[in-house]
């Protein structure tokens, strides 16, 4: 039988404290810590021509259209995610 190391499970509240503080970007899934990798290039021109083509479409809504870097709450207090365009 093979031992799991033991989980260093953060709060929510904690998460939001300290992931501000980071040079990276870290999300946060029920406790755990994920690391969030960079953008290439393409990444960045697929994002900038969607976010326009989506931004024009809801002008006249009540939704706001984020690029990067805006946190998302999924759960209240299980998951922050910073979206991404794949």
């Amino acid at each position: 039988m093979i031992a799991l190391p033991d989980r260093n499970l953060m709060s929510a509240e904690a998460y939001l404290v300290w992931e501000p503080t980071q040079e990276g970007r870290y999300e946060y899934w029920d406790g755990d810590i994920v690391a969030m990798s960079g953008g290439t290039r393409y990444h960045n021109r697929v994002s900038g021509n969607f976010f326009r083509l989506l931004d024009d479409a809801l002008v006249d809504g009540l939704c706001e259209v984020y690029v990067v870097d805006i946190k998302v709450q999924v759960e209240p207090g299980k998951k922050y995610f910073f979206p991404m365009w794949w």
